[in-house]
């Protein structure tokens, strides 16, 4: 993989959600950062090279104001947003994971398992119950058996079902037993190819930002950088999202997850700095 010039432009790669984007710049440019409003006009043109037209980008910025993300304030007729404590509750979260030492690492030792059970004329709470353990990180190990790496906050993940009196649910921590080896269940539990194709798509389109030894190019351009960090935070996040935390011991030698790590931190360092100089010039009250 050969490295990226710190000047390149955003790389291309899959349609990226406009309130994905949003959510990106808010926690790495504009949380805890003491700046006005974020006026309209600069999301919009923030986002408008990233793929999100203006009208895609006002209707996000509607839904996220429905949503209690984003406050609303006018100054003439003009509309800036400002976080909520529920928008600046929901970044720090995601910053923790994303600043992680190891994010794809698990939290604790060991499994945590779950099976549950709906009433059959109940296929679409089924459906939200599988999903939700997806999203959490959990495989399926055997029919209606699933299993996770590591000590899952349960009330967090599967909160909403826990007093609905049509799911009946089981959880239960498991450790290893010495000789049975759990290599095979993680290989059946997860798409382990799937997974390590997202994490080398990741790296195909960041790659890792080439050192330029006489320093003639000088710090990134703060607009382009705006962009480029925010595009950044969101694939990493998106990444993050999709990719289980699997422990490395089972995955085998070569495992790209380590690697992915680098690629964000490196490619990430320069950008933020510019980044964060150039909103702040801008938005600063």
């Amino acid at each position: 993989m050969s490295p990226r010039s710190s000047g390149d432009p955003v790389p291309p790669g899959p349609p990226r959600r406009p309130e994905q984007l949003l959510l990106a710049f808010l926690g790495e440019l504009v949380l805890d950062r003491d700046l006005g409003p974020v006026p309209t006009a600069f999301l919009v043109d923030l986002l408008g090279p990233l793929g999100a037209g203006e009208p895609a980008t006002r209707a996000a910025l509607a839904r996220m104001v429905r949503r209690d993300l984003l406050a609303p304030v006018r100054a003439g007729r003009s509309v800036g947003y400002l976080l909520t404590p529920t928008s600046e509750r929901v970044l720090r979260d995601a910053h923790g994971r994303i600043f992680a030492r190891d994010p794809f690492a698990p939290d604790g030792e060991g499994w945590t398992l779950v099976t549950f059970s709906v009433p059959e004329a109940r296929r679409d709470l089924r459906h939200r119950v599988r999903a939700q353990l997806s999203w959490a990180g959990f495989g399926l190990l055997r029919d209606g058996l699933w299993i996770a790496p590591g000590e899952v906050d349960l009330t967090d993940v599967l909160g909403e079902f826990a007093h609905d009196s049509e799911v009946d649910l089981v959880a239960f921590r498991a450790v290893e037993v010495d000789g049975f080896s759990v290599a095979a269940a993680v290989e059946g539990a997860w798409r382990l190819d799937d997974i390590r194709a997202r994490h080398l798509e990741f790296q195909a389109r960041w790659g890792a930002v080439a050192p330029d030894p006489a320093g003639s190019d000088g710090p990134p351009d703060g607009t382009r950088a705006v962009r480029e960090v925010t595009a950044l935070v969101a694939d990493w996040l998106a990444l993050l999202r999709a990719v289980p935390r699997l422990p490395l011991a089972h995955l085998g030698d070569g495992w790209p997850s380590r690697t992915s790590v680098e690629v964000f931190r490196q490619r990430h360092e320069p950008l933020a700095r510019a980044a964060r100089a150039e909103v702040a010039r801008v938005l600063r009250p």
